[in-house]
This record gives C-alpha cells, sequence and structure tokens, in this order.
C-alpha cells in the first residue's frame, strides 16, 4: 500500500467519523465545528485526487456556508448568547480538536506529494478550472442558474422565517414623529382653586 492510499483511506475514516459526529452530538456549536471538520476532509481528499479548484472551492463556499448555518440556528433557536458565554470552556476541547485534525490532514497533503488520478495514472499537466469552468458555464448553464435561483429563494425564506418583532425591543417610529404637533406634547390643565376659598 502506498502512502497516498494510505493516507486517502485515513482521510475517509476522519471524514466518516466526523460525519457521524455532526448527527450525533446534541448541541449546535459541537455539530458546527465536526461539520467545518468533515469539510475540510473532503477537501483534503480532492486534493490527494488532483482536483485542487474544487478543494479551494469546498473550503471558501461550505466552511463560510456552515457559518451562515450556525447563525441561522442561532437566529431560529433564539440562543442565550450569556449563556454561550459562560460555558465558551466546555467548546474548547471540541475545537482544539477539530483544529489538530484539521492540521493533520494539511500535513499529510503537503507530504503525500504529487497528486495522482483516481486511475492511478500521474495527473495531467496544467490546471482543471479551465475545463471546469467550460462544463459549468456552456454545458451545463441552465442547470447552475436553476441553482443559484434555488439559493436566492432559500435566502429569502430563511430571513422570512426568522424575521420576528420582539416585545423587549424599543423603537423609534421617525413617521410618527414627524406628525407630532405642539398640543399633544404639551397639555394644559386648570385645577380649581379650593385651597383659596378656605383661607
Amino acid at each position: 500500500m502506498s502512502f497516498q492510499t494510505a493516507v486517502f483511506y485515513l482521510f475517509a475514516a476522519i471524514l466518516v467519523f466526523a460525519a457521524l459526529r455532526v448527527i450525533s452530538v446534541r448541541n449546535p456549536v459541537h455539530a458546527a465545528l465536526w461539520l467545518v471538520c468533515s469539510f475540510f476532509t473532503a477537501a483534503a481528499i480532492w486534493l490527494l485526487l488532483g482536483a485542487e479548484f474544487l478543494a479551494i472551492v469546498l473550503v471558501l463556499v461550505y466552511v463560510g456556508a456552515v457559518m451562515v448555518l450556525f447563525l441561522f440556528v442561532v437566529m431560529m433557536l433564539d440562543v442565550n448568547f450569556d449563556e454561550l458565554r459562560r460555558h465558551f470552556r466546555s467548546h474548547l476541547p471540541v475545537g482544539v480538536a477539530v483544529g489538530a485534525l484539521v492540521l493533520l490532514e494539511m500535513v499529510l497533503v503537503i507530504l503525500s506529494g504529487t497528486p495522482a488520478s483516481p486511475s492511478g495514472a500521474p495527473a495531467t499537466p496544467g490546471s482543471n478550472t479551465a475545463a471546469l469552468g467550460r462544463l459549468l458555464y456552456i454545458d451545463y448553464v441552465y442547470p447552475f442558474e436553476l441553482a443559484a435561483v434555488l439559493l436566492l429563494v432559500a435566502i429569502v425564506a430563511a430571513i422570512a422565517l426568522t424575521w420576528r418583532r420582539r416585545r423587549e425591543k424599543k423603537s423609534q417610529s421617525p413617521g410618527e414623529q414627524v406628525k407630532v404637533r405642539a398640543r399633544d406634547r404639551v397639555r394644559l390643565v386648570s385645577l380649581p382653586s379650593e385651597n383659596r376659598g378656605n383661607r
């Protein structure tokens, strides 16, 4: 067994373990951290297969999307931030473990050397970005645009679902302030002078 094959099996095991941790843990913070680890591991596998553009896109898009997903979960569940700050140290071991795994994967990818194609032959020189762009924007342009529209609808739906007025929130209405009149602000009240008659 070659070194690249051993690294591939190691990354596959880490990916399966991280994916199982995403669906098995109860804490949403831990689930988001394990999801980041699974995305980094999948990107490392793409690098081993010679698809560097897909690996970079996976890290840039999906790891950023995990942060958006975590914010969406926080908005939906109305998580108490003071409680999260109080238990910050309880999330530290999981964060350190995920960071160590990601660092180990990056070192192993660098040590694995020249990426090879899935058939075992050496990778062809040049980048695969041009070929992927040609397929994506010429041959599959309509499915690509359909996916973009679906993502836009999902963003609008997420905003519509999480938008709600909080009772404790205090806000001012500039329109109502402009419409106010002087007699609405000041009211003169004449009180009967009964004390003067008693004197």
